[in-house]
């Protein structure tokens, strides 16, 4: 059971890695014209959504493989907390997301939307390295 626990737990982590090149694609953005921009914040409308959903995964399988070893409370606290900074923040990330799309369709500017995205996309990339660094370096009791 662990090791069914442990794969779905690694293919959440993958699919976490979209916020890796998250903020590189956002930084594209700028680059494009004015549907284009909108089409590439739709889609990474879609893509968070399906990554949201691979944290849920994360927090269940790492929930369960923490209650199943002997981890620091301090440990446990800190990944805890660094995951809901991630779910917190990616979700407050799909509204500037969808501004953009919103605003290309009202033939309006997305500059601001666009920067907001980015800054949101950086830290959750910080936490999300944060999160790898404390994941490989555990703290046993």
């Amino acid at each position: 059971m662990n090791d069914v626990f442990f794969f779905l737990h690694l293919l959440g982590a993958v699919g976490m890695g979209f916020y890796i090149v998250l903020p590189i694609m956002i930084g594209k953005a700028t680059k494009l014209a004015g549907l284009g921009q909108g089409g590439l914040a739709d889609g990474l409308v879609s893509a968070n959504r399906i990554v949201q959903y691979a944290l849920v995964i994360q927090l269940l399988t790492g929930g369960y493989m923490m209650s199943q070893a002997d981890y620091s409370v301090a440990w446990m606290i800190i990944i805890t907390l660094l995951f809901l900074a991630i779910a917190a923040i990616s979700g407050i990330m799909s509204k500037p997301l969808k501004r953009i799309v919103s605003s290309i369709q009202d033939g309006q500017s997305a500059t601001g939307h666009i920067a907001k995205a980015r800054t949101f996309s950086l830290i959750v990339l910080i936490l999300y390295v944060v999160v790898i660094y404390f994941m490989a370096f555990p703290m046993y009791e």
